[in-house]
């Protein structure tokens, strides 16, 4: 059957509408580019909607591999270039300048996206999802905490390291010691949030109170279920506007025990608040702090799970990272261990306290914790959203010093991963683990962001380095050996990174005290 002529008519008309409304839009856009002065930026993956950079990206996903994928990218396209993902514009970065405009100078001028809808399920309206107003109220709300004193509570942490150390093989047996940080950061987390340990490091016949009642059973339970919750939204946030197609069972499943653990903890908060004859902790409980401000549940659980994914997972992966380089190079490790006993002592002999104002005491020590967020990030890699047309500082023209053009809706990634191993600012040993560059140079701006920069720059940063600190020093006391016991000879670690970035493979090392065999 032919199409009618009035069905041709109005077709040919819809398609010769849109056809000029690109091309004035497209005019819109060179004028306004060449007003504000800008170059485009080099070209990446070519190919139809960009679907073959995806299918190249989806390959790197499936061989854990992506971090290094797209950060090998820069040294073929340049610090900046642009590509299509689906049809989606893009601008890729890793130049300090952009960044800084990003996350600092233009900061009105870029959002997170579509991740509010993205992690809504696990994590709700909270300060990693939420964009204006919202997020100005959650970190209103939560930025008081973390300027108090009892943050750095040091005496908090000692009962988890204790267990810690216990779960340490004594007999040089190598172990995975990455999955007891995870299990020693949850644990830490849990007590300096809610007020009590989930205990993931104690016998699970301990297991009582609301883990024991509620569906995750132990404390193993709710980190199994936290972890599925993290790697769904990591699949939802690469699946960008197809976010909704990623909500299988397991991870509708593992956000209702996880809210069901965090709700019971939120309503005895709560509680606590409206008893008249109560008698306040001599301990500070975040929780019971933000609950002072206010009465919504749902605002407290959404924040109390937003804290408890950076306190848990970042710490988590910093520590990892430490002891994956320290049992590569002996020589860091001698040094450092030498200089901590100097101060404080051993186990055997812990002749000096340590506080937070002593951690400044040892500068080597920071040096090795800049070092290792140098070289492995938590959070390798981000990204923003234009909220309308706007500009880069740098990276257009032939000598890529001339402003890009940035079209409302184009997403903008920076890789903090990549930025930290520039040759030109790092110098040719940038992708080698050396700590004493800090020593020749500890200057740096926005070309080092470990924790992110600008109005979104991490709150809980000086707690992580403290509650890190403070276990090195700790272990440091009570082990004074540290061997590889990775035989793969392979100096850069396999990265899993969803949220935040692991090793995929663990961290195996033998660790114990030469005295005592």
């Amino acid at each position: 059957m032919l199409l009618s002529p009035i069905i041709v008519l109005v077709g040919g008309s819809f398609l010769t509408y849109l056809f000029l409304s690109y091309l004035l839009q497209l005019h819109r856009h060179r004028k306004q580019a060449k007003a504000w002065h800008c170059e485009p930026c080099p070209g990446g993956s070519r190919g139809l909607f960009g679907i073959p950079a995806f299918l190249a990206l989806n390959k790197a996903v499936r061989e854990k591999r992506w971090i290094d994928h797209l950060s090998n990218l820069y040294g073929v396209y340049g610090l900046t270039f642009h590509n299509t993902i689906f049809g989606r514009p893009m601008v890729n970065t890793i130049e300090p300048e952009n960044i800084k405009a990003i996350l600092a100078t233009q900061f009105q001028d870029f959002s997170l996206g579509t991740r509010h809808r993205e992690f809504y399920p696990l994590l709700g309206d909270g300060i990693f999802t939420l964009d204006g107003a919202g997020w100005s109220h959650a970190r209103g709300l939560l930025r008081p905490q973390f300027t108090r004193d009892q943050v750095a509570d040091l005496a908090l942490l000692d009962d988890h390291i204790t267990h810690l150390i216990n779960l340490i093989p004594k007999d040089r047996t190598a172990f995975d010691i990455q999955r007891l940080f995870f299990l020693f950061t949850l644990d830490s987390a849990t007590h300096f949030l809610f007020g009590e340990s989930v205990g993931c490091m104690r016998p699970e016949s301990e297991t009582t109170g609301v883990l024991a009642k509620s569906a995750v059973r132990n404390a193993q339970g709710f980190a199994d279920a936290f972890t599925i919750g993290q790697d769904c939204l990591a699949s939802r946030s690469r699946a960008q506007g197809l976010y909704w197609l990623v909500n299988p069972k397991k991870f509708q499943e593992a956000n209702r025990q996880v809210h069901e653990v965090v709700d019971h903890y939120v309503r005895v908060a709560l509680q606590k608040k409206r008893d008249p004859n109560r008698k306040d902790s001599s301990r500070y409980i975040f929780l019971d702090a933000l609950a002072a401000d206010t009465d919504d549940p749902k605002l407290l659980r959404d924040n109390m799970l937003n804290i408890l994914l950076a306190g848990r997972d970042t710490t988590a992966s910093l520590l990892s990272s430490v002891f994956y380089y320290l049992a590569r190079n002996e020589q860091v490790w001698s040094r450092l261990r030498r200089e901590i006993v100097g101060i404080f002592g051993d186990s055997m002999d812990p002749h000096t306290e340590v506080t937070q104002t002593k951690l400044k005491d040892i500068p080597y020590l920071r040096y090795v914790l800049n070092e290792t967020l140098r070289l492995q990030p938590p959070v390798p890699m981000n990204f923003r959203v234009a909220t309308k047309d706007t500009t880069l500082p740098v990276g257009g023209g032939a000598d890529r010093k001339s402003p890009v053009y940035v079209r409302k809706g184009s997403m903008c990634t920076y890789s903090v991963f990549a930025m930290h191993r520039r040759t030109d600012i790092w110098g040719q040993d940038a992708r080698s683990f050396r700590p004493e560059r800090w020593e020749e140079n500890a200057k740096h701006g926005w070309d080092y962001l470990p924790f992110n920069g600008g109005p979104r720059i991490c709150l809980g940063q000086q707690y992580a380095l403290t509650e890190a600190s403070y276990t090195i020093i700790r272990l440091m006391q009570h082990f004074d050996t540290l061997d590889n016991a990775d035989h793969n000879g392979r100096e850069e670690p396999v990265k899993l990174s969803n949220l935040t970035m692991m090793h995929d493979e663990g961290v195996a090392v033998r660790l114990y005290s030469s005295e005592k065999i």
